[in-house]
């Protein structure tokens, strides 16, 4: 993948560590796209016995995983442990807590990369993971680690950001300089060609603009720092702007302006995969495929 994509994680992990505890109220479009998915996922019948929410956030997602799919353990994982503190204060103490334990659906809580996973081989069967890739420097990573820890016949369900995303502040930027102050995504055939390229099979892709729509420019990089997800690719320009190149950022935006509101795009890209139930035939170099022969035992 194209070093244009690639963010710093410390900073990343700091970003997301100091937007906590104003995500939730921030994370308008979060919830939106984790509510659509949930819409998708209606279609989509499986019985797990352990669900992985990768990149869990806040935990926003998990109550309603934990109705889906009443007998399973739950794994929420995120990379910011500021963010799993959030989630796991969520999830309640005392009774409460004791009791979804004695049934199985106490959550357990991890803090890694997703493009390292802390989890066995074929450990679990559900993979649940809404508005993370993105911030992965290779997805081909990602989706090698969860073709590794899905079971045979396991899913992988999952929501990321296009290319168009943050289009009207990227242009906004582009009038002052040609540095990079706003994070790129990939395209949503890209993705459809790593999946397969990483193991998993039958993907369906689908894409969706949604449009959040502000005050001022000043707005919609609050609501952006709000949630962690202000410009952490490498690469990216460290100074901060002057007054005049900010005046002339704005200056940019105001011309999208319509119906007296600012409005922020977001390119959502949706898509599932499975993990097939046998092994693809071994090939030699020349293409032709392998067949083993071995003794019947008695």
């Amino acid at each position: 993948m194209s070093q244009a994509f690639h963010t710093e994680k410390a900073a990343m992990r700091a970003a997301f560590d100091k937007a906590a505890r104003s995500y939730d109220a921030a994370a308008v479009l979060q919830r939106e796209v984790a509510d659509r998915m949930f819409e998708r996922l209606d279609y989509i019948k499986v019985n797990p016995s352990v669900v992985l929410d990768a990149g869990c956030g806040t935990g926003y997602c998990a109550p309603q995983l934990r109705q889906l799919y009443k007998d399973a353990q739950l794994i929420e994982l995120d990379l910011a442990p500021s963010m799993l503190q959030v989630a796991r204060a969520k999830e309640g103490g005392g009774l409460k807590k004791l009791w979804a334990s004695i049934r199985g659906q106490g959550a357990v809580y991890l803090c890694a990369d997703i493009e390292s996973l802390p989890l066995a081989n074929e450990s679990v069967d559900v993979i649940w993971s809404s508005l993370t890739l993105q911030w992965c420097n290779e997805p081909d990573a990602a989706f090698a680690e969860f073709t590794r820890v899905l079971k045979p016949g396991g899913l992988l369900m999952f929501a990321t950001l296009g290319p168009d995303t943050l289009k009207e502040l990227r242009a906004s930027f582009a009038a002052v300089d040609q540095a990079q102050h706003v994070n790129r995504f990939i395209d949503m055939h890209d993705l459809g060609d790593a999946l397969v390229k990483n193991g998993l099979s039958t993907p369906v892709m689908d894409m969706e603009y949604l449009t959040m729509t502000y005050d001022s420019a000043k707005a919609v990089m609050q609501d952006l720092k709000d949630i962690g997800a202000h410009n952490v690719v490498q690469g990216r320009s460290r100074g901060l702007l002057g007054k005049r190149a900010w005046q002339k950022v704005v200056a940019k935006y105001e011309t999208f302006r319509a119906n007296g509101v600012l409005p922020c795009t977001y390119e959502v890209v949706y898509g599932h995969a499975w993990k097939p139930l046998n092994k693809p035939a071994r090939k030699s170099a020349d293409g032709s495929q392998i067949i083993e022969f071995r003794p019947r035992q008695a």
